[in-house]
C-alpha cells in the first residue's frame, strides 16, 4: 500500500526506539543550527512531530523525516517525542526525504517585517531586552537586528510597500542613516519617492551613505567596496558626475548586469544561516551583509565594555 494510502498514527515515542535511516541524503547537520534548535525544544517542546515507520517486530521505529529534530531533541535532553507513524518501503521514504526537502509549499517563512513584528510582540512581555534576547537563545544585538524591521518609519514603510525600496533589508539601512543624519535620509527619500515606475533604491546607494556617515566602524573602504560593481537600475544621483560638454555629446549607457559571481558557500548553508537570522529567503548578498553586520555591532559592544 502505497504511503498516502496509509493512515498515520501519532504516538510519543522513547526517543531511544527511534533510529536515523542510513540512506537519508542528509549527511550533515549543522552543530550551530541544532543547538539553537535545542534551545527551542528545550523552551517551547518539539513543534512539529517527527514521521518515522516502523523498523521492527520489536517495536523500534525509523526516521523517515526529522532527523534534525530528533538529534537537537537529545541535546536538549528530551527522552521521548511526538511522532506519526506510517508504514512504507525504503523506496518511497527516500521520494518523501526529497519531496520534503524540496519544499514545495509545505512551509513558507514569514516575510521579514511580520517575522519582526511577531519578534517584537513577544519581546514586549519581558522586563528588558536582555530577558528577552535569553528567551530566544540569543544576545540583545541579534534581538535589535531581529525587530529593526517592525519599527520602519511610516515614509520608509510607505516606499517598501509601493516597491520603489529594493528589500527589507535596505529599508532597515535607510532607517539607520535616518538616525545618523535626518536631512540626508529626507533627501534620499525625496528622490525615491520621484523614481519612475519599476525603478527601485538599492542598498548599494544606501550603504555607501552610510559609510560616508561612518556608521561602518572601519576608517577605510575595503578592496571589495571599492570594486563594487555598479546596481542594474542606476538612479540619477548615483549616476557619476561628467562634463557637460561629454554628457551633451553622448546618451548614457545602460549599465549591464555583471555575470552573476559562482558561489563560495553551499545553498542549504546559506538557507541555513537565513532561517537563523530571520530572513525571508537564502539570498546570498542579504545573508552576507546581515553578518556583516551583526559582526560590526558585536565588536562595537565589545569594546564599549572595555
Amino acid at each position: 500500500m502505497a504511503f498516502k494510502d496509509n493512515s498515520a498514527e501519532l504516538k510519543l515515542i522513547d526517543i531511544a526506539l527511534i533510529e536515523p535511516d542510513p540512506a537519508h541524503p542528509r549527511r550533515h547537520c549543522d552543530e550551530v543550527g541544532l543547538k539553537g534548535l535545542a534551545n527551542s525544544i528545550q523552551s517551547k517542546g518539539l513543534i512539529h512531530p517527527v514521521l518515522v515507520r516502523p523498523a521492527d517486530a520489536a517495536g523500534r521505529y525509523r526516521l523517515i523525516v526529522g532527523e534534525r529534530r530528533w538529534r537537537a531533541a537529545q541535546l536538549a535532553g528530551e527522552t521521548q517525542l511526538p511522532a506519526l507513524v506510517r508504514a512504507c518501503d525504503g523506496d518511497e521514504a527516500l521520494e518523501i526525504q526529497v519531496f520534503e526537502n524540496l519544499g514545495l509549499g509545505l512551509r513558507a517563512p514569514l516575510e521579514p517585517r511580520e517575522m519582526a513584528g511577531a519578534i517584537q510582540t513577544i519581546a514586549e512581555r519581558f522586563e528588558s531586552r536582555e530577558a528577552a534576547a535569553e528567551h530566544f537563545g540569543r544576545n540583545p544585538t541579534w534581538l535589535n537586528q531581529a525587530t529593526a524591521a517592525a519599527n520602519l518609519s511610516p515614509k520608509v514603510t510607505a516606499l517598501l510597500d509601493s516597491g520603489k525600496i529594493a528589500s527589507t533589508s535596505t529599508a532597515i539601512q535607510l532607517e539607520r542613516l535616518a538616525q545618523k543624519n535626518v536631512a540626508k535620509a529626507d533627501t534620499l527619500i525625496d528622490q525615491v519617492e520621484q523614481l519612475p515606475e519599476g525603478e527601485k533604491l538599492s542598498k548599494t546607494v544606501v550603504d555607501r551613505a552610510l559609510s560616508e556617515e561612518g556608521l561602518r566602524r572601519g576608517k577605510k573602504k575595503s578592496v571589495a567596496e571599492e570594486a563594487e560593481a555598479p546596481v542594474v537600475t542606476t538612479p540619477a544621483w548615483e549616476t557619476p558626475t561628467a562634463p557637460a560638454a561629454a554628457s551633451a555629446a553622448a546618451p548614457a549607457e545602460v549599465a549591464t548586469p555583471p555575470a552573476a559571481a559562482s558561489r563560495r558557500v553551499h545553498p542549504s548553508k546559506i538557507r541555513l544561516v537565513a532561517e537563523i537570522l530571520g530572513l525571508a529567503d537564502g539570498d546570498e548578498e542579504e545573508v552576507l551583509s546581515r553578518l556583516v553586520d551583526e559582526f560590526l555591532a558585536m565588536q562595537g559592544d565589545a569594546a564599549s565594555a572595555a
